[in-house]
């Protein structure tokens, strides 16, 4: 068997079918593919990593300076059902673990669709009356809560994709890399900078770019 078969039969052939298809038949080039996939996936962890970390402690600093740092224990504060749901299944679970419920180990266990339902129009209000400080521009102005939840979005799904091990060359992935830089660089200029020095995609992402037979499948 050539490796590419021996890979199909590995990965299923239903997951493989989606790389055989952008190449147009050919099982070779569909496994370069896939590789590609698989190091963009990896590479991308980095920034992604760093935009979800700064995201959390940036909104956890400031509605603890506003609120304290049990805020995500204040009913009212939290607008989304799922918000809540996590915040008692974190406590739930440091209860069976028999550790103490510190604000660390709850704001640590929260997901990173609870950081983002925090931009996201149901909190307009917290954010103009107090979110709107976790982040700035270089030349200091404030954003809108727009300026983050919009890209947030599709990066919580590029990140679900990646987690889950689903194909992602069909997204602009440059893109989306570059706005995950620009958000930290808005939101800890420090944990920026790091990730700028040990970020793997642009090495990783060729040069002249790549072409998928399914066009058509491309999203922004």
């Amino acid at each position: 068997m050539t490796e590419a078969a021996e890979m199909e039969n590995a990965l299923s052939l239903e997951r493989f079918a989606r790389y055989v298809a952008w190449a147009s038949g050919d099982r070779h080039r569909a496994l370069e593919l896939y590789t590609l996939n698989t190091q963009l996936s990896e590479a991308l962890y980095t920034p992604l990593q760093v935009l979800e970390l700064a995201l959390r402690n940036r909104i956890h600093t400031i509605m603890s300076a506003a609120y304290g740092e049990r805020w995500f224990d204040t009913a009212e504060l939290l607008q989304a059902p799922h918000q809540r749901e996590q915040v008692q299944g974190a406590l739930a679970e440091l209860a069976k673990d028999d550790k103490e419920p510190l604000s660390g180990r709850v704001v640590a266990a929260l997901t990173f669709s609870f950081w983002t339902a925090m931009v996201s129009p149901i909190y307009e209000n917290l954010w103009r009356s107090t979110l709107s400080a976790i982040a700035v521009k270089p030349d200091g102005k404030r954003l809108s809560r727009k300026h983050l939840s919009r890209p947030l979005t599709p990066i919580r799904l590029l990140r679900n994709r990646i987690a889950h091990h689903e194909p992602i060359l069909h997204w602009d992935l440059r893109k989306h890399h570059a706005i995950m830089l620009e958000m930290t660089f808005w939101l800890s200029p420090p944990a920026a900078r790091w990730c700028v020095r040990i970020d793997r995609f642009p090495g990783i992402y060729p040069s002249d770019g790549y072409q998928l037979a399914s066009e058509n499948e491309q999203l922004s």
